[in-house]
């Protein structure tokens, strides 16, 4: 009873291990192969979001501001401009229109 359940523990892991890299083909596949979003996307994006984006934006850039002496005391002023600017920043800005 041992030996079959040690062989079948084994033969899951070798089936699993053979099917991962099979499943990551198909996902990066999919990834691939985006749709252009259709109008009603793009102008809930431009009328919702990309102003949402804004207002995130200049929120992030103010509280940026206003954390940066203890952020450059601390060392990671970089990571904090990343975070609080820069992603915004390109979540409004660089981001096709309509790509959620």
């Amino acid at each position: 009873m041992r030996i079959l359940f040690k062989k079948s523990i084994i033969l899951f892991t070798i089936v699993a291990l053979l099917i991962i890299p099979l499943g990551s083909e198909v996902l990066a596949q999919e990834q691939i192969r985006k749709e252009a979003p259709d109008g009603a996307a793009m102008v809930a994006d431009f009328v919702i979001l990309r102003p949402v984006g804004i207002v995130g934006l200049i929120t992030g850039f103010t509280f940026f501001v206003l954390s940066s002496p203890f952020s450059a005391l601390g060392g990671n002023i970089e990571v904090a401009w990343k975070q609080m600017v820069a992603a915004p920043a390109k979540y409004t800005f660089a981001r096709p229109l309509g790509d959620f």
